[in-house]
């Protein structure tokens, strides 16, 4: 028996279908037999195949033995809820701005988690991933296939991998943040820079998280493996920290700011009733100085690198703030007052936290391999070393509502709300809160105005090591450094093997069910399938890797938010068209999924105008 599949006293009687995990996808072209005397809908495009039928098998019920096994897509989600996003931009923005920016954060893991839960509801009636459901939607395959490699384009960029490279450099170095000179890709006599360092290590970095992925049997139970040792190391670590060494004052500001709704940043001046002394409560930069705005005098679009005129010599910019949206439509301040210089950085930071994009779309491909719902009759992509008895149907699998499958049905949606609610939605605030303790805790506000994207989590580092080295001395200290450093390896490194998954199985899965020439293939072969895509992507991710680890970021993310946008739209005509009338969401999900994607969709809007200089121009 698995360690994914719990033992048969374990659950509430199965009926004949129960088996192991291999058991499960070795059989499933026997269990995708016509059941009984019922006929799958034919929904959507012709130019999809028609489903097979089945029966839908009892939900699982958890036990103090089986809780374990039965944590599903949401602790392999979860385990990516401190990643890229959360480590490298999060402490940017809330180092600037403090924590009054993380209700934006709030807003987007809420959407997600709504948003996976309404894509497991297509897989568990259909056993087939959301991607698979988006194709069967007119105007068919082909519209969608072009329409979703545009939106998920920026997902192909390896930033994890090039941001890892940077703490593994530092202890190479001996603490020293690598600084790669550009020019050196151009002067290959040059030795004075860093640059052949970064790449080689981002290199091997890149292409050692895709070994995961070719081992292990189900891919599901390596990557479950690997997320569940990152969990454990960088949450015991973060906590370690947040209960020995940071204030109360940082997890109030923390906590409030999840819920300081229509905060916004803001540039003015620290002088808030005009008389002209720093009185309590406006020194917001803590630099002991009343501060003026101090004037931009050029920008990348990014938010990276801001030039302003350095009035009082500090060597950062004064004048940042937040204020409270709400005051601003009361008449209290101009919305020219807006500070729109790192929207770049905050609409990225929301389109990360939680998962963002279409990385959450493997949620609905996770449940299917856990065999959870009508995934226990399709199978799961197995690795290409390993699980030679695994195989995945070319068809999903539907099951007739009647009075008897109903309840059932219902359980496996509570199951699936259950994981996610459960692992995935605490996990990602914890992603959140902890990181920005870091910055909070222990960076000034000169120190996060000067760092980029790629250097903040070394920072944070020394402000550790020696606010640790004060208090309980240099020895640990200096483990407390390391362990920052390694912890920031652990977030980007793993989060690559997850991400690269997330991209290729979403694509082979598609392709699998909506391609005639590959549904024309042995059940078996899907893990060769997988492995081309995967050799495919890691040859691209090769070249990538030669940009600038800022770039690639800022790549990556640009759309992540319009792509979530539009899925979350199309995830409701999905569910309320393709599905039985008993089983499609209920009118408050739909509404919610609306404005989940309309949130989405205006941060991507904002994100795309702020890097193409049109939002410039529109604020000027």
């Amino acid at each position: 028996m698995s360690e994914d599949t719990p033992t048969p006293d374990e659950m509430v009687p199965p009926g004949p279908e129960a088996s192991s995990e291999d058991g499960e996808a070795g059989a499933a072209a026997s269990e995708n037999a016509p059941g009984g005397t019922f006929e799958a809908p034919r929904v959507g495009s012709p130019d999809m195949p028609a489903w097979n039928t089945g029966e839908l098998i009892e939900a699982p019920r958890f036990t103090s033995r089986n809780w374990f096994a039965l944590l599903g897509p949401g602790l392999i989600m979860g385990g990516s809820a401190i990643g890229g996003g959360e480590w490298l931009l999060g402490p940017k923005v809330t180092g600037v701005y403090g924590g009054g920016l993380l209700w934006l954060a709030t807003l987007s893991i809420l959407g997600q988690v709504i948003y996976n839960i309404e894509i497991s509801r297509y897989t568990l009636y259909t056993g087939e991933p959301i991607f698979t459901g988006k194709f069967r939607m007119m105007p068919g395959p082909r519209f969608w296939v072009v329409a979703y490699l545009l939106f998920d384009f920026g997902s192909i960029f390896p930033y994890l991998a090039a941001n890892a490279a940077t703490p593994v450099a530092t202890l190479i170095k001996g603490g020293v943040v690598p600084s790669p000179d550009k020019l050196a890709f151009y002067n290959f006599l040059s030795h004075n820079s860093d640059w052949y360092l970064m790449k080689g290590l981002a290199y091997v970095i890149f292409l050692g998280a895709l070994v995961p992925l070719l081992f292990g049997g189900k891919i599901y139970r390596s990557l479950k493996a690997v997320m569940t040792f990152k969990l454990v190391v960088v949450f015991g670590f973060l906590l370690f920290l947040a209960f020995g060494y940071s204030k109360s004052e940082t997890w109030t500001e923390i906590s409030t700011g999840f819920v300081s709704f229509g905060k916004v940043p803001v540039l003015r001046g620290e002088d808030t009733n005009g008389n002209s002394k720093l009185d309590a409560g406006e020194d917001w930069d803590g630099d002991n100085h009343l501060d003026v705005v101090e004037p931009q005098t050029k920008s990348d679009p990014t938010g990276e690198f801001d030039g302003f005129e350095d009035i009082d010599g500090d060597g950062y910019r004064d004048g940042r703030n937040v204020d409270s949206i709400w005051s601003m439509l009361s008449g209290g301040r101009s919305f020219k007052d807006i500070d729109f210089t790192m929207i770049g950085f905050i609409a990225a930071l929301a389109a990360i936290a939680g998962s963002g994009g279409l990385s959450n779309t493997p949620t609905s491909n996770y449940t299917r391999d856990q065999g959870w719902g009508m995934g226990h009759h399709v199978g799961a992509i197995p690795s290409a070393f390993g699980g030679h008895d695994i195989e995945l149907s070319h068809t999903g699998t539907v099951f007739e509502v009647t009075d008897e499958s109903l309840p059932r049905w219902r359980r496996w949606y509570k199951h699936v709300a259950r994981d996610q609610l459960a692992v995935w939605l605490p996990s990602c605030f914890v992603g959140i809160a902890l990181p920005a303790m870091l910055s909070i805790q222990f960076l000034s506000y000169a120190e996060a105005d000067r760092g980029d994207s790629w250097t903040m989590a070394v920072m944070t580092a020394d402000g550790v090591k020696n606010t640790v080295a004060a208090q309980s001395g240099a020895g640990l200290g200096a483990f407390c450094w390391f362990m920052t450093i390694f912890c920031g390896f652990l977030v980007l490194a793993p989060t690559m093997s997850s991400s690269a998954d997330g991209i290729i199985r979403r694509w082979v899965d598609a392709f699998w069910t909506a391609s005639a020439k590959l549904r024309e293939m042995d059940p078996k072969h899907i893990k060769v399938v997988y492995l081309r895509v995967l050799i495919c992507y890691a040859i691209f991710g090769c070249f990538a890797l030669m940009l600038n680890p800022s770039n690639l970021i800022k790549y990556a993310t640009m759309f992540f938010n319009v792509a979530l946008g539009i899925s979350c739209w199309h995830t409701v005509a999905i569910n309320t068209t393709l599905l039985p009338k008993p089983l499609r969401p209920h009118l408050v999900i739909r509404g919610l999924m609306i404005l989940a994607g309309a949130y989405f969709f205006m941060l991507g809007t904002l994100a795309v105008l702020k890097t193409t200089g049109l939002l410039d121009k529109l604020t000027s």
